[in-house]
């Protein structure tokens, strides 16, 4: 079953599928060590990996396991970063959500901006019940956007990420169809 991305939009930004045009941009924000410091793999080293991604992108659209969104802003068409459901499982009506923004996008309410249109298609047209998160435990602005969006954070995964030899804890959040508030759409402020 094909799940096809979402072309979503806010008052400030465009979510849309990633195109090859994304190559770029996405190798950009996936080579910075300070984007990635509590992401669970270590950044880009070569620009071949941005094309993986997109079609891993469009893999897991093609086997319904999952859609990305490439994240725009429209004042001036700025690629931000990306957001994402992966691991859609329709039987238990759940799905991950991650994240990633370039450093230039961080304090500005686009994280949380993005991802509360995502759940708003995660629940409205994916029918979920259950959508879950994870973040490194040093990485409190993530956590911050989660809780902002009624996540709750449920349990520590102790020493699950190893990488480059440095070892990290992750939280789990999790948020449910019940706790969900779409009517708390994040403004054009700072958020």
């Amino acid at each position: 079953m094909t799940l096809p991305t979402p072309e979503l939009h806010t008052a400030r930004l465009r979510l849309r599928p990633f195109t090859d045009a994304d190559e770029t941009p996405l190798y950009a924000l996936h080579s910075s060590a300070h984007v990635l410091r509590y992401w669970d793999s270590p950044p880009w080293s070569e620009p071949a990996r941005a094309q993986r991604f997109i079609a891993v992108c469009r893999t897991i659209e093609e086997e319904g396991t999952g859609a990305r969104v490439a994240v725009d802003r429209v004042s001036d068409g700025a690629f931000l970063g990306w957001c994402g459901l992966t691991n859609w499982n329709p039987d238990f009506r759940s799905a991950s959500l991650g994240y990633v923004f370039d450093a230039a996008a961080w304090g500005h309410g686009y994280a949380t901006e993005t991802a509360h249109a995502v759940l708003r298609w995660a629940f409205d047209t994916l029918d979920l019940n259950r959508v879950q998160a994870e973040t490194d435990t040093r990485n409190v602005a993530s956590a911050r956007v989660l809780e902002k969006l009624g996540f709750v954070r449920e349990g520590t995964l102790r020493e699950d990420c190893v990488v480059n030899g440095d070892v990290s804890d992750s939280w789990v959040f999790g948020l449910l169809r019940r706790e969900w508030h779409p009517a708390a759409t994040p403004g054009a402020g700072r958020f």
